[in-house]
């Protein structure tokens, strides 16, 4: 089993629970054991004991966690009914984020198109920069990673000059967020597309409109296309 990634500098909370969530992804505490008390927890990450308290009682909200005072805390044992219950939420989460990248795919195939026609050197440089960022995101958990992503595509979509565009992709930027968000700490089998945000960013410095839209659907369509296979 891999050992625990201790969060970084920046907000400590979420990162923990986010580590946290992962240890359980992996198996690492069965229905009914009893975690580790917070101390050693918390020197396990890197934290300190409150952060870890704050995280557990998120934990214990979602009903992963039971606290049980006196005696500690506990992975929970999940009835069947709650598990049916969740089955169904992931079901309704899928299917609104599904329909909200048809809605982005559209924003951001012509933003795309538009951007690669009159992108400049200085914009390059942005793009390159917030490339760059999104990749030193990929283990900082889930919220930095997506902040970082739709950053990226943010730019481009600034950079197709029109302001109609932006001002839609703007509209839809906080639900994408936090159903982006909820994906990545649920779902697995997630596709890596570190080489088509490449490949959008090589067609942008050539000025190649189709490859840049071609780039831009592979991106939204790989995900889209895991979406609705975890639906069947």
């Amino acid at each position: 089993m891999a050992e625990a990634s201790q969060p970084r500098r920046g907000r400590v909370v979420p990162q923990v629970e986010d580590a946290l969530r992962a240890m359980f992804g992996e198996g690492r505490w069965r229905p009914g054991e009893r975690l580790p008390s917070e101390v050693a927890l918390a020197a396990e990450l890197g934290v300190g004991r409150s952060s870890v308290r704050e995280a557990v009682l998120l934990l214990a909200h979602d009903g992963l966690l039971d606290v049980r005072h006196g005696s500690g805390t506990y992975a929970a044992q999940e009835p069947r009914d709650a598990r049916e219950a969740r089955d169904v939420r992931q079901l309704l989460r899928r299917a609104r984020l599904l329909e909200v990248y048809q809605v982005r795919r559209a924003l951001e195939v012509e933003a795309a198109r538009l951007a690669a026609r009159r992108v400049r050197p200085e914009d390059l440089t942005r793009l390159t920069g917030d490339l760059k960022r999104r990749q030193k995101a990929a283990g900082a958990g889930p919220a930095a990673f997506v902040d970082a992503d739709l950053a990226f595509h943010r730019t481009v979509v600034e950079l197709s000059g029109n302001a109609v565009l932006l001002g839609l992709f703007a509209a839809v930027l906080p639900v994408l967020r936090e159903e982006l968000v909820e994906m990545v700490v649920h779902e697995t089998g997630l596709p890596d597309l570190t080489c088509a945000h490449t490949a959008l960013l090589d067609a942008l410095a050539d000025g190649d409109p189709d490859a840049a839209v071609a780039a831009t659907v592979k991106n939204l369509e790989s995900v889209m296309t895991h979406i609705a296979e975890e639906e069947q």
